[in-house]
């Protein structure tokens, strides 16, 4: 006899699911059973399971990202719910089709302040593109294909509660009647192309243009071929965000990578001298570093209507795919014959990769230098390598030394920016593509949140990947750099060491007595050997890198207000003073040194940008 959770499982297939991310408990106890029913007879699910429920939402969120696919969690009632929102929210703020299943005690218990009962509905209804209890077997069906298909359509997670007495139903097949609704397994297409009156207003928007600039993120994956002829076509520059940093690889030699605090020069520089702004599938949240309003026309293309025209005063508005969109746009471009604007901004690229160079190549008394760790890496990262960064430290470096090749992915938490989202992304990549070599970089910080767990999770499933090698990448400076840095720049605050400390570990003894490979890291002349070790290993490799704390996450252009601020955080007591304006001092003056290079490099009379 099918149950109503047999029904789930097999509709769960149908919806194209081949895994999902789950941690049991009573409240999905019947629910639980159907799954391993199924597993046992061969028609199941694989089912992950980690070592928290917050990673069970973190991992289908990167699943849904480094795929394309619904991502899938489940947990139990109230507890296990919880423990998933953190993962639904980053789905929700990064626009990733995510489905959680979740338990829930017995309808008769509803509302009666039972153990374990939360209403469930109401907690996830800020979260959820779509949230609803199945209450019947009836009415599975339904709940179901909505809750997949307003997922993919709307871009976010939606949320299934099943009841525990309702799991265990026999399940009925929907017949015709009043109040039953009778659903398909079909979800609806995302390739939306806008009316051609839109695509020529586009057009004649970018043909108008002298200095055009692309700014592209993650919405456009997929569209990769159709970015890069749009742009030829138009003499434009690229910037990408950050989470679109795969979408243009590297060598494109007038792609300046990121723009902001963890961006380059030459982004910067486009966008105080674009006339053309035109934003492919971002919501990019920095509105400081956008173009003067006037300054330039405006186009933005998304799938999220209600994200468009937010960050600057756009000219129009073109709600659609970007690839089915630029796939109708391309005809209508007009190839510029006077690149100068566009062999500009790569000659600024050229100079900036310098200036990252010098900025790695910097010795530092308190420990070794980070940027120098990830700029090593970067050199060794074999062909179709994923990489994931974390919210701290780790995506400043990730943003300015990371060059993602063709083919190569990479990925981040990034409007949540929730701390240790590196790891369950890691191991998500390794189940979602087992053939390849995966990379996290992280810090010690987010390490010991969760991330020290999931090297359980990574010996418990490590047999079921064809390519085992994975390097964890810990920069490990007992501190939360990220958030101290913040509290200089942005508060003018000392470094709080009661809050901001984090007890020295050793990450690699750990990662040794799991049965990993572990390589410590204490002095710059080692980073090299050690990464040479790592991806010479097939297997799970940890590098210990014991790094400085006071390397400055530094931004492309120094405000008035970061110097004052950072100068008032020293003045008040910081507890790391000299070595901070030692080093601050030092990271600075290679930096003028690399620009005032780039200067004599490209003369006074380059028409690209201004110096």
């Amino acid at each position: 006899m099918a149950t109503v959770s047999d029904f789930v499982i097999q509709r769960v297939k149908e919806w194209g699911v081949t895994r999902v991310f789950g941690f049991p408990g009573d409240g999905a106890g019947a629910f639980d059973g159907a799954l391993g029913k199924a597993e046992k007879e061969g028609t199941g699910l694989e089912y992950i399971r980690p070592t928290h429920e917050e990673i069970c939402g973190l991992m289908a969120t990167a699943h849904a990202k480094f795929t394309g696919e619904t991502g899938v969690c489940i947990a139990t009632s109230s507890p296990g719910a919880f423990h998933l929102l953190n993962g639904l929210y980053d789905a929700q703020m990064d626009n990733q089709p995510v489905v959680a299943i979740v338990g829930q005690q017995g309808l008769n218990a509803l509302g009666t302040f039972t153990m374990q009962e939360s209403n469930l509905e109401r907690v996830f209804a800020d979260v959820a593109v779509y949230v609803q209890t199945i209450v019947s077997p009836e009415q599975a069906q339904a709940v179901v294909d909505t809750a997949f298909r307003t997922a993919r359509l709307r871009l976010g997670p939606a949320v299934i509660v099943i009841p525990h007495d309702v799991q265990a139903m026999k399940m009925v097949e929907p017949s015709p009647a009043n109040w039953v609704s009778r659903s398909s397994a079909v979800g609806a297409s995302t390739a939306i192309t806008p009316p051609e009156s839109e695509i020529v207003k586009m057009a004649g928007i970018i043909n108008a243009g002298q200095k055009v600039t692309f700014l592209v993120g993650h919405g456009a994956t997929g569209a990769t071929a159709e970015v890069l002829e749009a742009a030829r076509l138009a003499g434009a520059g690229i910037i990408t965000a950050l989470r679109g940093k795969q979408v243009v690889p590297s060598d494109v030699p007038h792609h300046t990578q990121q723009l902001g605090l963890l961006g380059s020069l030459p982004s910067l520089k486009q966008m105080k001298h674009c006339d053309t702004l035109v934003l492919l599938g971002t919501n990019y949240p920095y509105g400081q570093f956008l173009p003067e309003s006037g300054q330039a026309r405006a186009v933005q293309v998304d799938l999220k209507p209600e994200q468009m025209g937010l960050r600057y005063p756009t000219e129009l508005n073109v709600w659609g795919d970007v690839k089915a969109t630029l796939e109708a746009l391309i005809p209508h471009l007009d190839a510029k014959t006077d690149l100068s604007w566009q062999n500009g901004i790569a000659d600024e690229m050229v100079s900036w990769e310098k200036e990252m160079a010098a900025q790695a190549a910097l010795e530092y008394s308190d420990g070794v230098n980070p940027r120098r760790v990830i700029h090593e890496l970067n050199k060794r990262l074999p062909p179709r390598a994923i990489v994931t960064a974390d919210a701290g430290t780790t995506a400043d470096w990730y943003g300015h030394h990371i060059r993602l090749r063709d083919g190569m992915l990479g990925d981040m938490s990034g409007r949540l920016a929730t701390m240790l989202a590196a790891m369950p992304y890691a191991v998500a990549a390794k189940f979602a593509y087992p053939d390849r070599t995966v990379v996290c970089t992280i810090g010690d910080g987010a390490f010991q949140m969760l991330g020290m767990n999931e090297l359980i999770t990574v010996k418990k499933y490590l047999s079921r990947w064809s390519n085992p090698q994975l390097v964890i990448v810990v920069v490990h400076n007992d501190d939360l750099g990220q958030v101290s840095w913040e509290m200089r720049t942005e508060d003018g605050n000392p470094v709080w060491r009661t809050a901001q400390d984090v007890e020295s570990v050793d990450y690699a003894g750990w990662a040794e007595l799991l049965g990993f490979e572990a390589v410590r890291v204490r002095a710059d002349d080692e980073v090299e050997a050690a990464l040479d070790r790592a991806f010479a290993h097939r297997g799970v490799t940890l590098i210990d890198a014991y790094c400085s704390k006071n390397v400055p996450p530094l931004p492309a252009h120094i405000t008035a207000e970061f110097a004052k601020n950072t100068a008032l955080a020293l003045l008040k007591g910081d507890p790391y003073l000299l070595e901070v304006a030692k080093d601050s001092a030092e990271a600075l003056l290679s930096e003028g040194i690399e620009r005032v290079k780039g200067t004599l490099h490209l003369g006074q009379g380059d028409g690209a940008t201004e110096r």
